[in-house]
């Protein structure tokens, strides 16, 4: 990341090529948008056809400027710009943002020739680049910005506490900073970023998480270049304690290639993304006006130490339907302590209810106090996480005493208004959130936003408490341990090979390349036996009816042996067959699936989810960054809908999770030792024993690549 990008946002003075005072062209709008949020320092128009712009002197070329500007607005045909780029970079000029369209995203040959020429001038010169196609940025705090938008109207705005980031223009700045601007928060930094050929999302985001303004960052991502980065981004907004939200949308190529694996044609890129946000804590919001709904809460620092709820209302409807979405939104109503039911009984009428939420009645109309002085009583019970005072019609005196409770409570309080001011129509809600107060006019946002808060506030304690932090990546591979050479499917015998030597248990087997052999070694292993082909080229041997099982008799064996070679052949006739892998029936179990795929942006991905011949109906499955720690591979295992089959229920004994935790973290860090060996791990079937008796993989495929094909991040 830069050092700094602080002349960036904040330049001492700033130069426009291309500029004009024509306000339907795009640099006549950039030059008003400046002009509009009250910029100090020096402007300098630059146009060889123009000697004055906006009363102030025109020049002929960026070389012309009396000084060298910390920041230059380029407008011009896309070759042409990139030739004023040049010339920007040779003078010395620290940072410009390129407006102009016709590079990558024009998905023409031409256009991303121009795309890789203005990034090799960046790392030819070291000048840092916004853009291009990009529709600028706005500088509340400081009052500067370059940018032709049309949501940057009407009187001034003071500075806020909301950054907002997007590759989009209008995304980011109508769907996200107007509406925002709009619900009554003030913005801090916006910026519409473009095709982020030097400069990219995430520099932007870093900014402002370091900015003493600035409390959350909402994001509209189409694309995250570099998940690593990303993830360092999201640890300095926990060390902060600042938020970011995102939207993120768009899907990699990863998401469309064909797999071999069972857990590559199950891991899309939206499931990596979705994985990976939650991992390092970044909130991932449906849509912009989630965002700004989100922001709401999440820009305020007392979040709720869990998801206990409390709701205090005159209005007995709204506290039902309250019941029902809050729980929707996984949050809970717990029964009040003792000591706050007397207290609430003391002053309530008596057909008033101290169940929570609680119906204050029709008596409490009219009153001031009455919600206010029930909601102090309750935020002292120890069982409540987050208090929601619900207002319909009432007084200013009663929501300014609502508000007063919500900004001083060392708890949230989160206020749900469905109605108005009865006495003073110019008091909203957004007055309320212009002074801070988290205020929602509708419930579902409203609870969809502190079950958020609550995630967030767990997931930060997760972090402070080193559960979430990265397993040791620095495994030294057992002696004996290597991979072969070539890419592509490794056998299942290899591939197992590969995951005992991580400590991770198989089945016993033998390979066998005569019927003799078989017989030899399903003797010598005991009991009843399956026979598998043994060929890099048949992954899925099931489909190619390549296997026989429950073998109990040296018949059977010698029958088995014969034709699964026979089905091998009719299959592929072309496969190379090693042999007939004669393994043992593994005893029985529950099967789960462990797997690891790379993606581009992330690098390598585990995933864990129910098995077997029902994976891909069922697709019960839980992902993560690799590498990861044995906490996080428990909290995988949680996330599942079959996890309480693996706990133990309906009189069924619990499974032994233990085991199943050692595999996963012994695959993501056999999946780091390898870097960009690896293409897929698939291991399906894990059989899960009895609590105590462990976990044993029955079947595996390992896919490896080119050395050097590519980085894993």
């Amino acid at each position: 990341m830069p050092a700094s990008l602080e002349r960036f946002f904040n330049p001492r003075s700033v130069a426009f090529i291309g500029a004009t005072d024509d306000l339907s062209k795009f640099g006549g709008k950039c030059l008003a948008s400046l002009f509009k949020v009250g910029y100090a320092g020096p402007v300098y128009p630059v146009n060889p056809r123009r000697s004055s712009l906006f009363d102030r002197t025109c020049y002929p070329t960026i070389a012309a400027v009396p000084q060298v500007p910390d920041h230059v607005g380029i407008a011009l045909p896309a070759a042409v710009a990139l030739d004023a780029l040049e010339e920007c970079a040779r003078l010395g000029v620290p940072f410009a943002t390129v407006f102009t369209a016709g590079f990558a995203e024009s998905a023409t040959d031409a256009g991303r020739a121009l795309q890789r020429r203005l990034t090799d001038i960046c790392k030819r010169t070291g000048i840092r680049v916004m853009g291009p196609n990009c529709n600028g940025m706005i500088n509340y705090v400081d009052r500067f910005a370059l940018t032709s938008t049309a949501a940057l109207t009407g009187e001034r705005m003071s500075a806020g506490d909301v950054g907002v980031v997007s590759q989009s223009g209008g995304a980011g700045q109508v769907n996200v900073m107007w509406r925002a601007r709009q619900a009554g928060m003030h913005i801090s930094y916006q910026v519409s970023s473009g095709n982020d050929a030097d400069l990219d999302l995430l520099d932007y985001v870093d900014f402002m998480l370091e900015a003493e303004s600035t409390r959350i960052v909402l994001a509209v991502a189409e694309r995250i270049a570099d998940g690593r980065r990303l993830e360092a981004v999201a640890r300095k907004a926990a060390e902060l304690d600042k938020v970011i939200a995102m939207v993120k949308v768009g899907r990699s190529e990863a998401g469309a290639r064909a797999a071999a694996s069972h857990t590559g044609s199950l891991t899309g890129a939206d499931e990596v993304a979705d994985a990976a946000l939650r991992q390092y804590g970044i909130i991932r919001a449906r849509d912009p006006a989630d965002l700004v709904e989100l922001a709401r809460l999440l820009r305020r620092r007392n979040r709720p130490r869990g998801r206990r709820m409390a709701a205090a209302s005159i209005s007995g409807g709204n506290l039902v339907m309250a019941v029902d979405l809050a729980a929707d939104a996984g949050l809970e109503w717990p029964e009040y302590a003792e000591p706050t039911q007397s207290a609430i009984h003391r002053w309530m009428p008596s057909f008033g209810s101290v169940a929570n939420p609680t119906d204050l009645t029709a008596a409490a109309i009219g009153t001031d106090e009455t919600l206010t002085s029930a909601g102090r009583i309750i935020l002292d019970d120890p069982n409540v996480d987050t208090l929601v005072p619900i207002l319909t019609m009432a007084k200013a005196n009663e929501i300014d005493a609502v508000a007063d409770l919500a900004l001083a409570a060392e708890k949230p309080v989160v206020v749900l208004w469905t109605g108005g001011c009865v006495d003073d129509p110019a008091l909203t809600i957004e007055r309320l959130v212009e002074r801070g107060v988290p205020a929602y006019r509708d419930a579902v946002p409203c609870f969809r936003a502190i079950a958020a808060a609550a995630w967030l506030a767990a997931h930060r304690q997760q972090l402070r408490g080193g559960a979430a932090g990265a397993a040791d990546t620095g495994v030294v591979p057992p002696a004996g341990v290597e991979l072969p050479a070539q890419a592509g499917n490794l056998t299942e015998r290899a591939s197992k090979q590969l995951l005992a030597g991580f400590g991770i248990p198989i089945t016993r087997e033998t390979l066998a390349r005569t019927v003799d052999e078989a017989v030899v070694a399903a003797r010598a292993i005991g009991g009843e036996v399956a026979l598998k082909i043994e060929s890099p080229d048949i992954a899925h041997k099931t489909e190619a009816q390549a296997i026989r099982l429950h073998l109990r008799d040296e018949d059977a064996v010698r029958s088995a042996f014969s034709a699964v070679i026979e089905a091998a052949r009719a299959y592929r006739p072309d496969a190379r067959i090693e042999g007939v892998l004669v393994q043992e029936m593994a005893r029985p179990g529950f099967e789960l699936l462990v797997g690891v795929t790379i993606d581009p942006v992330f690098g390598p991905v585990i995933t864990v989810g129910a098995g077997g011949i029902f994976v891909e109906t069922l697709r019960d499955l839980a992902r993560r960054i690799a590498p990861v720690d044995a906490a996080t591979a428990e909290e995988m295992l949680r996330e599942l809908r079959i996890y309480p089959v693996l706990a133990g229920t309906r009189g069924r004994g619990a499974l032994d999770i233990a085991a199943v935790v050692h595999c996963i973290v012994a695959v993501s860090r056999l999946a780091g030792q390898y870097g960009d060996r690896i293409a897929e791990i698939d291991i399906n079937p894990l059989v899960v024993h009895a609590a105590g008796e462990g976990a044993t993989v029955v079947d595996a495929l390992v896919v490896t690549r080119e050395s050097g094909s590519g980085p894993v991040r």
